[in-house]
């Protein structure tokens, strides 16, 4: 009898133990691991080579340097046709300006010549983008950023604006001039600016690097940002990717709505030859102070610069 007490007895402690161990909390489940974020782009991780020429140093050179450049000058090196002492200064660090030994002649294989030495640059720098614009655009070096974070440079990336509305026809060519195959493909006008991943730049390397970019221009008979969609589309079959960021002096630029200038990524100006062709600013210089429009919008962007007009209290910020 006094055995089945002691079991008895032994049962309702153990009952009581498991109750009060269902009293307890549950234990939290553990969070999952963080995802591995993908590293943040630097203004450093890109390359952004400037096209122009040794008779265009002074006013139009200088236009970008006090603008644009001056809030970038780590990532653009200005490629050009002959040396020029006082602009290195400019820039304040060695190696920024290049001189091609390209012929200052505008002609399509002297435009293939600069374009060549700015592949083998960009890869020798190693850095993650490359972009190409001219002497004659402004760059948002923000609104660059912001794009190309939406990429991986790894990737086959290659953005850009096209002139056209369709693609072009390219005739390859052998040796001796025999005709061998017609091939079509988009390209990025160079006159709005173009942007290459590293990932596709190193795959171009065939045909661009230490000179065939020359040759394979010269296979096709196209210029330097033709040949660039060539070797793209045409040989690697990779795609452009039609940007509206991107702006030349071919399209209307007073078209461009005023509010969204500040998220464009490149913008240009049409030149003596047609000078009413440019960027609406509302606000900023008059357009005898500032004929490409480029110091007003670059007051927009960075209102603190010390040329700019200052603001009126309780002027907004931007129009």
């Amino acid at each position: 009898m006094s055995r089945a007490r002691a079991l008895c007895r032994a049962c309702l402690a153990l009952a009581a133990a498991l109750a009060a161990l269902l009293l307890l909390p549950l234990p939290l489940p553990r969070a999952p691991p963080p995802a591995s974020a993908a590293p943040s782009l630097r203004p450093d991780d890109v390359f952004i080579a400037v096209k122009t020429t040794r008779k265009n140093h002074g006013p139009r050179l200088r236009l970008l340097l006090r603008t644009w450049i001056s809030r970038a000058r780590r990532q653009t090196f200005i490629f050009t046709d002959g040396d020029d002492p006082e602009l290195q200064l400019q820039l304040q660090g060695g190696g920024r300006v290049i001189n091609t030994n390209c012929s200052a002649v505008r002609t399509r294989q002297a435009l293939c010549c600069k374009m060549s030495v700015e592949y083998d640059k960009f890869i020798e720098s190693g850095r993650k983008w490359f972009c190409h614009v001219d002497d004659d655009n402004y760059v948002n070096p923000k609104s660059l950023l912001h794009l190309l974070s939406s990429f991986s440079p790894s990737q086959d990336v290659y953005l850009g604006r096209p002139s056209l509305d369709h693609p072009i026809e390219a005739t390859e060519r052998v040796q001796g001039g025999r005709t061998v195959t017609t091939v079509k493909f988009w390209f990025a006008t160079g006159g709005a600016g173009f942007c290459l991943s590293r990932g596709l730049a190193l795959k171009m390397s065939p045909w661009a690097s230490l000179g065939s970019f020359m040759s394979t221009a010269e296979q096709v008979r196209l210029p330097d940002d033709c040949t660039v969609g060539y070797i793209v589309e045409g040989l690697l079959g990779a795609r452009l990717l039609h940007s509206p960021l991107f702006h030349s002096h071919l399209e209307n630029l007073q078209r461009l709505p005023p509010e969204t200038l500040l998220q464009q990524v490149t913008l240009s100006y049409g030149g003596p030859e047609n000078p009413h062709n440019v960027v609406n600013v509302a606000r900023g210089f008059s357009l005898q102070q500032d004929p490409t429009r480029f110091k007003s919008v670059h007051c927009l962007l960075y209102p603190d610069t010390d040329w700019c007009p200052r603001q009126k209290q309780g002027a907004p910020a931007s129009q």
